[in-house]
């Protein structure tokens, strides 16, 4: 009786291990699918990837639901949320740029109507205009403003000076420094102790005529003297002395590009 029991049993094969075999191959077909799918970065076809394992497996959730996966970098569909500050960083520098821009053109208008009174009235040779980085600077021989050793404006200079101011007066915004300069050949007078005094009298004369102008803001008007001290010439010669002396109008840029700006040296060189 117990043999034909035994027999029974050794007849009928176990075959349960099957189960967990193809479980095993299941799992290992779906990783190499998986990391098939990693060399890609479309979202798309994770989503759609990760749904079906969850439809195969019935598990509720898919093995690629963790985000992990698919956080890759800003994808087409992804909306990026800016930064406040920074937004508000770029809006001032595309502002600004506007106001460079807008500035660049005034000067460039004015330089050039200026450039056109000068060729017009035969002034080449007393006048010149230089348009940089940091300002618009127009430069006056003494010859054509003053007698020598006198800060005295010439009758006839008194013109030009009103002929400035009106192209100023369509700018009203700008700051303008008046300059004066002279040679360094000392001067002693009664009226002059040293060529401070007679640099600053003129550029300070000059201002007062430009602001007889009653568009102009002399709040935006400086007067200054530098002597003999800022020469642009040698004044080893009669001509370099004439050059150094003269009155400069410089209309300052109120943008300033910080990265192109000429570096002007205190003493320029000789």
């Amino acid at each position: 009786m117990s043999r034909k029991h035994k027999h029974d049993h050794e007849d009928h094969i176990d075959e349960s291990w099957l189960i967990p075999y193809a479980d095993l191959l299941t799992l290992l077909l779906a990783t190499f699918i998986v990391l098939y799918s990693m060399s890609s970065v479309d979202v798309k076809k994770f989503e759609e990837l990760s749904q079906a394992f969850t439809l195969a497996f019935n598990s509720g959730s898919g093995v690629l639901d963790n985000p992990s996966i698919t956080e890759r970098g800003p994808q087409k569909d992804e909306i990026i949320v800016e930064n406040p500050e920074d937004k508000k960083k770029k809006e001032e520098e595309a502002r600004r740029q506007e106001l460079m821009k807008k500035e660049q053109e005034d000067l460039e208008k004015l330089k050039k109507s200026l450039d056109t009174y000068i060729k017009k009235n035969g002034l080449m040779t007393e006048l010149e205009t230089k348009l940089n980085q940091s300002q618009l600077m127009i430069t006056i021989s003494d010859n054509a403003l003053f007698a020598s050793g006198s800060a005295v404006l010439r009758d006839d200079s008194k013109d030009l000076a009103s002929a400035i101011s009106k192209m100023l007066q369509q700018y009203p915004e700008y700051e303008i420094i008046v300059s004066g300069h002279t040679d360094n050949e000392p001067i002693s007078t009664r009226e002059f102790k040293s060529n401070w005094d007679l640099s600053s009298s003129r550029a300070i004369r000059f201002m007062d005529v430009l602001l007889q102008n009653p568009g102009l803001k002399p709040e935006r008007f400086s007067a200054i003297g530098y002597g003999e001290y800022r020469p642009v010439s040698a004044n080893t010669s009669v001509e370099g002395r004439a050059k150094n002396r003269r009155v400069e109008v410089s209309i300052i840029r109120k943008y300033i590009d910080q990265n192109a700006i000429e570096q002007i040296p205190a003493t320029p060189k000789q």
